[in-house]
Parts: structure tokens; sequence; C-alpha cells
């Protein structure tokens, strides 16, 4: 729990200090950057090179200590390239960004007060909140109340004070800096994809919306024991706070849950996939932020009491349209068969694929058929890695080292050029499922992934 000496006592969100702070800093960056490039006229190939990428981490280090300082959204920005920016950005700038910090620190009770104050009116009253927030974030923080007439234990998650408003100005800014230190190649597909993190920025604070697909998923799966979904309390949300009901868990990568039972940790591993699933072939959208932070579990006892999972955090949910959503279900069928002509004919239909030469595509179909390995069997896969799947077709995640085999495979092929920028909504998709295998790997489950696609792909 922090001490009032780590908190902020107010947050600065006024567009000319944060321009002054990030213009600053920008042109000092690419000051530097010029200095050092100017130093390696005579320099080997080799040498160029190597104090190139050195001075590109130094630049892009000092650039996100200055972001972090600033706090709101231009923290969330910097997050949301580093998670999604890997084919737009250099190595260098998504490893610094990827460490802007998600638990940042809190706003000041004095501060926050006032705010809840004026957006709840006499509402406010009815509650008695607890003023050191349980969780905080670069856009909100979370504080535990109770409400005084029933003892209803609730969580109200409070959207910082002008970060809605200062969003526009803070991609701008993000945009001059990328700019001023000439660090990345301006191009139209860097420009869509920019203006799409500007759209999901807009999202995460659409309190509304969050509220209204939370209560979607949780109709989805309300008759289904395994999962949790806070219940939103519509008395105390406002457009910049999202109240629902307080839901007990532990984190995911806590030593408690390695401590399980193996079945256990499949069956949780099982229901997290599930989700997935669910979400490209029945549901049609998906929850895309693969924070371990989204989840909680709240344990049974082992017997009669079954683990749940939490579901927490629907700001990051992306809808796609039904051509998408078949493209993927045929990569994933293809997969599903093991088959190398059946996943070059998948590859079709979305002008990404409908570009590739004939040619590049086998070899590309390639890097597929991996990436969807645990979808296959023993029985169509001859490619499986001794151990990697059981009899039962469950798949060993940590075991199978999966993501670092497909990166090496598809960095090694001919078509890797034309992995370069795959649509956005492809590394949605990409990126979800990334993060599912890496709760697998956490949770050291062994899964059958392949069964829950099976009524899909067979109806």
């Amino acid at each position: 729990m922090s001490d009032q000496k780590d908190k902020l006592k107010n947050l600065k969100t006024s567009s000319i200090d944060r321009r002054l702070s990030i213009v600053k800093a920008s042109l000092l960056a690419g000051t530097r950057w010029a200095t050092s490039n100017a130093t390696t006229i005579f320099s080997s190939d080799e040498e160029k090179e190597r104090k190139r990428k050195k001075a590109l981490k130094e630049q892009a280090d000092y650039l996100v200590s200055e972001i972090g300082k600033l706090k709101g959204s231009i923290v969330k920005i910097g997050q949301m390239m580093a998670l999604y920016g890997e084919h737009f950005l250099p190595d260098e700038i998504t490893q610094a960004l990827s460490t802007l910090n998600n638990q940042t620190m809190a706003l000041e009770w004095s501060a926050i007060q006032p705010h809840l104050k004026n957006e709840l009116g006499e509402k406010y009253y009815e509650l008695e909140i607890n003023p050191e927030p349980i969780g905080t974030a670069s856009l909100a923080q979370v504080h535990r109340a109770k409400r005084k007439s029933d003892g209803l234990d609730i969580a109200l998650k409070i959207q910082y004070p002008g970060v809605a408003n200062a969003i526009d100005s803070d991609m701008n800014l993000f945009r001059s800096m990328i700019r001023l230190t000439n660090m990345v190649p301006q191009t139209r597909e860097f420009d869509q994809w920019f203006e799409e993190v500007r759209e999901m920025m807009h999202r995460e604070v659409s309190y509304d919306v969050e509220a209204a697909t939370t209560q979607r998923f949780a109709q989805y799966l309300e008759h289904d024991h395994r999962y949790i979904v806070p219940q939103i309390i519509d008395r105390y949300c406002t457009q910049q706070i999202l109240c629902m009901s307080f839901e007990e868990g532990i984190p995911v990568n806590s030593p408690v849950m390695l401590a399980l039972p193996q079945e256990r940790r499949n069956q949780l591993g099982e229901a997290s996939l599930e989700i997935a699933i669910r979400e490209l072939f029945e549901w049609g959208e998906m929850q895309t932020d693969p924070n371990f932070g989204n989840y909680l579990v709240r344990l049974g006892n082992g017997q009669d009491i079954p683990d749940k999972i939490v579901l927490l955090d629907f700001g990051a949910i992306r809808q796609f349209d039904q051509n998408l959503l078949d493209v993927a279900h045929n990569l994933i069928s293809a997969g599903y068969q093991h088959n190398l002509e059946q996943m070059v004919q998948a590859m079709t239909g979305y002008d990404f694929f409908n570009n590739i030469p004939a040619s590049i595509k086998p070899d590309m179909a390639k890097v597929f058929l991996l990436a969807t390995e645990p979808f296959s069997s023993l029985q169509n896969n001859p490619d499986l890695p001794a151990g990697v799947m059981d009899e039962h077709n469950r798949y060993n995640w940590k075991a199978s080292q999966l993501h670092s085999r497909v990166m090496q495979r598809a960095s090694k092929s001919m078509a890797s050029r034309y992995f370069s920028v795959p649509p956005k909504e492809f590394m949605f998709i990409s990126r979800k499922f990334i993060g599912a295998y890496t709760f697998m790997t956490v949770l050291d489950a062994q899964t059958n992934i392949r069964k829950m696609v099976t009524p899909f792909l067979r109806s």
C-alpha cells in the first residue's frame, strides 16, 4: 500500500505544460541523435550499426523517462505502442516503451475526493469509500467502497480528471516526439496505426461503452459456473466513474497458482482458452488486451467448489466484421487439419493475403501451420516435437516454446517481409492468442484446445 508521500498531489493535463516538456525532451534527444550519427562518419559499417543501436536505445530510454513523469493518457499511448507497435517501431523503442509501468503513482485522496463528489452528487454520501486505492493505472485508479444502507461491496473505477480531454493533444505530442527525434520512418501504415491507437484511447475512456460491454459478457457467461463477471451498479456510474461489484481473487501469476495440482491448473487453462475461442467463433468480439491484470482467480477447494476465473476490464473490446471472422476461422480450420494446401487456400479474401504473390504463400502457410500447432493432433501432425502433446491431445504450452519457434520460423521465411505490416485486426487476434498462450505457460497448464474448436468447425 502506498504512503501519502508516494502519491501525486495533482495531475498535469495542461497541453501547454505537457507540450513544453515533450518538445524539450524530443529536441534534446534529436540533437543527441544527430551528434551520435556525426561521430560515425569514418567508422566501419558494423561499428556504425553498433553505435546507431546504442544511441537509439539511449534516446528511447530518455524519452520514456520523460513520458513517465507526465502520467495520464500519454503513458497509456506509450504502453499501447509497446504492445502493438512491434511492426512499426524499432526494437529499441518498443523495449523502452514496454518499461512504462501500468502501476503508476496514485493520485492523492485530496485530489480524487472533490472529483468523486462532483461526479456522484448527493449519492456520494451513500457510500463509505476507502481513500487508499486498490489499483492504479495511467488513466484511472480503483477504490473499494461499501454502500451504507446494505453493506454492498463495490469497486469504483475513477477516471483521472482531464485525461479524456487530453487524449488528442497527447496523441499529437507523441507524434511530434517521434517526428522530432527522427527515429521512426513516417509511412502510410504508421499513420493508419497511429489513428487506430487514437481510437483505442477514446474507447478506453468511454465508461458507458465499457459498462454495456461488461453487462453483455456477463450475459454470455451467466450459465457457466467457471467465470465471474463483475455486476455493473448503474446508480453510481457516470461518464468518469465506473461502479461494479467488488470481486475477490488472486493474480494469475501468484505462487499460490503454481502450487495447485496439475489437473486444477489444466482446468483453469482450458477455461481461459475457451473464452478466446468463443470470442472468435461465437460472439464476434474480443477482449484484446492480454494483460494478466485483467484476470483474477477465485480458488475453490479442489472438490465440490470449483476454481473460477474473474474477468475484469472490458475497455479494450474489439468487434470484427464477418469477412475477417471467416478468414480467421478458415486459417484455424486448416491448422486443425494440419493441411498445407488448405492453409494456402485459406489465405484469401482479405487485402493483406490477396496482395501476396502466389509463389510466396506456401512458405507463409508453413509459418501459420506452426502457429496453429496446438489445434492439430498426434494423428495428423508428424512435425510435433516429442513430448509436446499427449495421447489426449493435451498440449504442453511451457515445453512447446511455441511463440519463440514461430518468431524464429517467420524471421527465416522468404515471406518475412510480407509479415512486416499485417492488418491491425489480425494483430489484435494474434495478440489475444499470444496472451492466451503466455497464460498457459505461466500456469504450466496442459490443455486440449482442439476439442474446444471442434464443435464450431464441424457445424
